[in-house]
């Protein structure tokens, strides 16, 4: 999954950034406002982590501006504005959640996690499609009944698959979703690792629609 990391303390940014790395996700890291906007604007993220104290244009007018332009893109605040004024403003303006800073990493993880099964519409914390089931927590995946191992960047391809079974991705979708701005991609990565994943799952489970991407099928 993408992550949108808006936060201007270098110091905080870098500790986040290298430790959602660090658990698979793929980062992109803005320091103001603005930056986040135009970001935004351009590409699609799976979840927006957004301090508040931000130079060029405050979080709160950013958190503001996503919901306005109709954007459902899961937003959690991590911010030290820990008065209760300060967290109802950043709920009402349409946080998922309100994150106060110190906080551990593990906690924010679980959060993101939660804030991203809401918006799917799936309430329990592992996704299946009744043949695949996918735990992001202890990130194990089982495949009728037996656990499969897969690597980072399989699961995270799964993983943007399993999160709306019968919706289907085109190959840039899952790029987005799975590199971040730094990450170089190759050109046939998405097939490479598609391949994999039906080698290790079965040449079904992940089907392609000719000319527009691909798809795992809804619960049976």
């Amino acid at each position: 999954m993408r992550v949108l990391l808006v936060e201007d303390d270098r110091m905080i940014g870098e500790v986040l950034a290298q430790t959602l790395k660090d658990a698979k996700y793929a980062v992109d890291w803005v320091r103001d406002g603005q930056t986040a906007l135009n970001t935004l604007e351009s590409q699609v993220y799976g979840v927006v982590l957004l301090d508040l104290g931000l130079p060029k244009k405050d979080g709160l007018e950013v958190l503001r501006s996503i919901r306005a332009k109709d954007n459902p893109v899961p937003v959690l605040v991590i911010t030290a504005r820990d008065t209760l004024d300060d967290r109802i403003r950043g709920l009402d303006g349409g946080a998922d959640d309100y994150v106060l800073k110190p906080f551990e990493m593990t906690e924010l993880l679980a959060r993101m996690r939660a804030v991203v099964r809401r918006k799917g519409g799936v309430a329990g914390p592992v996704l299946s499609n009744g043949v695949i089931s996918l735990d992001p927590v202890t990130r194990e995946v089982n495949f009728n009944g037996q656990p499969t191992r897969l690597s980072g960047r399989e699961f995270s391809l799964l993983q943007a698959l399993m999160v709306r079974p019968g919706a289907i991705l085109s190959r840039s979708d899952l790029e987005d979703r799975i590199y971040g701005w730094n990450e170089e991609v190759e050109s046939n990565a998405v097939e490479f690792l598609i391949h994999s994943l039906r080698k290790k799952l079965g040449s079904n489970v992940i089907k392609n629609v000719r000319g527009v991407g691909w798809m795992v099928s809804k619960e049976k």
